[in-house]
């Protein structure tokens, strides 16, 4: 009887062992036999070490298929601009992880989407790295004329996974305005929602619009990283680059409804109205600051996409709070005409200036409580009106191949000014009775007209 139970033990010993050894083996050839850590910590996370090396193995098959990859993830970003300026030379040649382990469970990278070409086989190369990809596409904007409406679709996002660590890829494609536009991230139906922590992605909350950064080649924890060479420009960009598409489905519409005006006149004033608004924006940019596309102009691109050629001025809106003294003298530099100066600093300040038979409308906003407010000025009586708005905020829109700021909450803005009927257009249009938003504001002065209405 002790010779059977000795025999059994033995036999049950040998089966244990055999299956041990057949786990080993296995978890060794999935894992071990890969290049690279794959060791957990006790907590199951990913140690410092391992993101590094998921990092770099990432990095390294980039560049093996020419991928010109650069670090667009705000929180490294972020602390490369704080600690190495201050110490740079002890931290930026280190291998351990300083900057790329930021505590979270991704990390993003940007490519100029000019530089993807298809490439099947690095896609199949991360697959065989034990990367998991979630690739994410939608329409090409730059295809949505007027007249194209169905783009094909385009990569947008690539979301690489492995062992719950996300490498995000975020596309950058260069638009007619000479920026670079990232689009939107949006999950269809069937996607696993538990692919990566979509909310801690720094990019696809919304479109996003770019000028191109200016990239240099360093190391950050002991890897070969772009970045951009103007870290905190960048920073201050990816922060403010909400982009509005035009809606070019209702443009068509109304424009069936309400053709296109194609007389000559017409064609001339979209002419001259683009490379007024281009002229403006340059200047201004020299001066850093910002503007946005007011009055008829904003109604224009977001009622068709265009400018409206009836309107016969461009109308541009600025926060007080960004006014230059040296605004009067930067336009008449760039060549434009003073027509009027209304109003003053503190109160109801308007510009217009005059290039060829073009009107350039500066209109100054003042900000209220829970309003903002422009003025108006009637010249010959000194009457003073004043227009107001619910608050805004801006983003980045394209009109006349320009990169341009727009009220985020068009809508709002658009009917604050034109009321519900801003669909129909009205030819004739009184600026002191028509616009919804209004009222009577006093009379400057007789003392001050001098001063405070300068008509020239």
């Amino acid at each position: 009887m002790p010779r059977v139970n000795r025999t059994a033990v033995l036999s049950l010993l040998i089966v244990s062992s055999s299956v041990f050894l057949l786990f080993q083996l296995y978890y060794y050839r999935k894992y071990v036999s890969k290049p690279g850590p794959h060791i957990l910590s006790r907590t199951g996370h990913l140690t410092a070490t391992d993101l590094q090396w998921t990092v770099r193995t990432f990095l390294l098959l980039a560049q093996r298929f020419g991928l010109p990859l650069f670090l667009a993830d705000t929180a490294a970003l972020t602390l490369l601009s704080h600690e190495a300026v201050r110490q740079r030379d002890r931290l930026v040649l280190e291998s351990h992880c300083t900057f790329l382990c930021t505590g979270r469970p991704v990390v993003s990278f940007a490519l100029f989407a000019s530089a993807w070409k298809l490439e099947p086989a690095f896609l199949l190369v991360a697959e065989q790295k034990g990367f998991e990809l979630l690739e994410l596409r939608g329409d090409d904007p730059r295809l949505g004329s007027l007249d194209t409406l169905s783009g094909e679709q385009i990569p947008l996002h690539f979301l690489f996974r492995l062992h719950g660590y996300i490498i995000q890829v975020v596309f950058l494609y260069e638009r007619s305005g000479n920026y670079l536009w990232n689009g939107p991230l949006r999950l269809k139906s069937n996607v696993d929602r538990n692919f990566a922590p979509f909310k801690l992605l720094d990019y696809g909350r919304h479109a996003g619009a770019y000028n191109r950064p200016e990239l240099v080649l360093t190391v950050l924890d002991g890897l070969d990283i772009r970045v951009p060479r103007n870290i905190s420009h960048f920073l201050s960009e990816q922060q403010h680059a909400h982009f509005l598409e035009c809606h070019y489905r209702e443009a068509r519409n109304f424009l069936q409804l309400y053709p296109e005006d194609v007389s000559q006149a017409a064609v001339d004033f979209r002419r001259k109205a683009k490379s007024l608004l281009h002229l403006a924006a340059r200047t201004l940019a020299l001066l850093d600051v910002p503007f946005w596309l007011s009055s008829g102009t904003c109604l224009g691109w977001f009622r068709q996409c265009s400018i409206i050629s009836y309107s016969r001025d461009v109308d541009i809106g600025i926060f007080i709070a960004d006014f230059r003294p040296d605004i009067v003298a930067a336009f008449r530099d760039a060549g434009l005409l003073l027509k009027h100066k209304f109003g003053k600093v503190e109160d109801s300040l308007e510009l217009s200036f005059l290039s060829d038979d073009i009107k350039l409308d500066i209109f100054f906003f003042y900000e209220d409580g829970d309003i903002v407010w422009n003025g108006g000025t009637q010249a010959k009586s000194g009457r003073k009106f004043k227009y107001i708005f619910p608050r805004f905020s801006l983003c980045w829109a394209e009109l006349l191949e320009l990169k341009v700021r727009v009220p985020c909450e068009t809508l709002d803005y658009v009917t604050a000014n034109y009321g519900t009927t801003w669909s129909v257009p009205v030819m004739s249009w009184d600026w002191k009775s028509s616009p919804s938003n209004v009222q009577e504001n006093g009379v400057w002065p007789p003392e001050e007209w001098a001063e405070l209405i300068q008509v020239y």
